[in-house]
């Protein structure tokens, strides 16, 4: 019960006061955005006692595009605790008390996937920030799952890349990266289909019942895993290149959840030359 309340305190105090910096900050035209953003998942990480482990290597010497699975809103404590990053979320988010607003001030890109037009505009904002250098995560299945599968992914937002590849020579130095997010542990036991729940957030399931459970219960391990990346100027269709992302995603989850180890297996092979026939074993992660 006292964690609770001192979490309630944390997130009704220093979130506020938070929001004031950063617009302080994009007013002035100051740095400082990133660090304010990963510190404050961190410590809100640490507060519901959540773990994060990386496989793989995430791209950090160029614009990025994470293309990933959700299952909960952990995901986006357990996401931006790692490095500063701009997520995509749905409309209603906007709305929500103070989230809403400190979704806005951590360059969030809101969009109505039931409305065409606007979904046009989101993916100009995706462009906008991976032109400015500010890596991106997309949620490539529209919602969220019960941490045990991944769900179809939609094509229609990596129309981002293009977007962005229309922007002069940037567009080679844009990379679209598949990446997993699953929950494994919890108290470090590993967790089994029925216990994933606890973490996973989806349906009609309401918001407080969950956060409470998760601070009472907490202590959870997550493994976020990194494919590998594939430049945005690639000549291939949105829709193949998102059903391939989808089986890299896919392949990364099953992996960790089964506790096996990821191997490294390219999103899109070049085709082999005589001289490269003989095969040669994956490299893991």
């Amino acid at each position: 019960m006292l964690r609770a309340l001192f979490i309630a305190v944390f997130f009704f105090t220093m979130t506020p006061l938070l929001i004031s910096i950063q617009w302080l900050l994009g007013k002035l035209g100051l740095p400082g955005w990133g660090f304010i953003c990963s510190n404050y998942y961190r410590v809100l990480a640490a507060l519901l006692r959540i773990r994060v482990r990386i496989v793989g290597m995430p791209v950090r010497d160029r614009a990025v595009l994470f293309v990933s699975n959700h299952v909960s809103w952990v995901d986006i404590v357990a996401i931006g605790s790692l490095r500063p990053v701009a997520f995509v979320a749905k409309s209603e988010v906007v709305k929500w008390p103070l989230v809403g607003i400190t979704a806005k001030m951590q360059r969030t890109v809101f969009v109505d996937r039931t409305r065409r037009h606007q979904s046009a505009d989101a993916v100009a904002q995706i462009a906008d920030r991976l032109k400015g250098g500010t890596p991106v995560v997309l949620f490539a299945e529209g919602t969220s799952s019960d941490g045990n599968r991944v769900l179809p992914f939609r094509s229609a937002l990596l129309g981002a890349v293009e977007a962005a590849a229309k922007h002069g020579g940037e567009a080679g130095r844009i990379l679209i990266q598949p990446m997993s997010i699953c929950y494994t542990t919890q108290h470090g036991i590993a967790m089994n289909r029925q216990q994933r729940p606890l973490v996973a957030w989806y349906g009609d399931l309401d918001f407080m019942p969950h956060i409470k459970a998760l601070i009472q219960q907490g202590a959870i391990d997550a493994v976020v895993s990194y494919g590998e990346p594939v430049p945005a100027d690639r000549n291939i269709s949105r829709k193949e290149l998102t059903r391939r992302l989808e089986a890299e995603v896919r392949r990364m989850t099953a992996s960790v959840l089964r506790g096996r180890p990821v191997p490294r297996v390219p999103v899109l092979k070049e085709p082999a030359s005589a001289a490269e026939a003989a095969p040669a074993p994956s490299p893991t992660g």
